[in-house]
């Protein structure tokens, strides 16, 4: 996953005898060595998590493997089928003009296959969150505060429903305010393929096996990833500026269980930060982060 650089000795330094400046230029040295780290990790995570997904589907129809089996392996893949496209979103793995652009772009589509979500569309409207996090009028992502977890839930479910598309709505308008609403075509274009694809495997008698390799982990999916993703990291989402709008936190379930969002302050600080090196960059950066006032809630 390539090797970090080992020259700025941390261990040594008062900190609190550096002025501003000192910190700030600590601060991207710091950040720097990670950002030059090649992610392979979650190329190898994005394509092989794909590639498990669509294998269940001919072991599942072939009676080869226990449908009981591939469901919590279906959730697990659709739930994981996101990061891998956010770290190709923000170019980690190649820029534009880079012998390997081929492979960033293509990692950020087909990773997404499970998720059924448009790589491009995605990007751009993240580019937005990143741009305007928290903010109530410009955040695509604000509907998704609450302001505590069982609001949360009760929101994103009650979103589900017929007629509730306020979040989707932000989308649009953040594509339409920067130009980008072309990309609303490729989101038609997967959302009525997926539909005609659970319809035909329920005509064709596979009902059961398009619900629970696919649309009860879509469901499972778009409640994980926003509560993760979105949610978490944010709350109480009130506050915005550079060292404002995203917290650290602890989870229950650790830092693979929250799909790596823990540090998720990090990524918005440097978001060319390869999202597995995000805990070891916190790491060395958590003295000048507490002491630009970051919230980390106790990490």
């Amino acid at each position: 996953m390539g090797e970090v650089r080992k020259d700025i000795n941390t261990s040594d330094i008062n900190w609190d005898e550096m002025s501003d400046d000192q910190l700030e230029v600590m601060e991207r040295k710091i950040a720097s060595k990670y950002m030059k780290i090649f992610p392979l990790g979650i190329i190898i995570w994005g394509f092989a998590n794909t590639f498990i997904w669509l294998s269940l589907w001919p072991l599942v129809l072939m009676n080869i493997l226990p449908l009981w089996i591939a469901f919590p392996i279906a959730v697990l893949n659709v739930c994981l089928a996101y990061l891998p496209s956010h770290d190709a979103q923000h170019s980690i793995i190649a820029r534009k003009g880079h012998k390997l652009r081929w492979l960033n772009e293509l990692l950020g589509h087909v990773s997404l296959i499970p998720f059924v979500a448009p790589f491009r569309y995605l990007r751009y409207t993240h580019f937005e969150h990143h741009n305007n996090a928290n903010d109530p009028e410009l955040d695509p992502d604000f509907d998704v505060h609450a302001k505590n977890r069982a609001e949360f839930f009760k929101k994103i479910i009650l979103r589900k429903q017929p007629g509730q598309g306020a979040q989707k709505d932000r989308y649009i308008d953040a594509l339409i305010r920067t130009n980008k609403t072309h990309v609303m075509k490729e989101a038609i274009i997967m959302r009525v393929a997926y539909m005609l694809i659970l319809y035909v495997l329920a005509w064709s008698g596979y009902a059961l096996e398009a619900a629970l390799l696919w649309w009860v982990p879509m469901q499972v999916a778009n409640i994980y990833i926003p509560y993760y993703l979105s949610w978490k990291p944010h709350h109480p989402g009130s506050e915005m500026g550079r060292y404002k709008d995203t917290n650290a936190f602890k989870s229950l379930l650790g830092n693979i269980g929250s799909s790596g969002m823990q540090y998720h302050v990090i990524h918005h600080l440097y978001p060319r930060i390869p999202l597995m090196h995000t805990p070891a960059a916190f790491r060395e950066l958590r003295p000048i982060l507490i002491r630009k006032g970051c919230d980390l809630r106790g990490l």
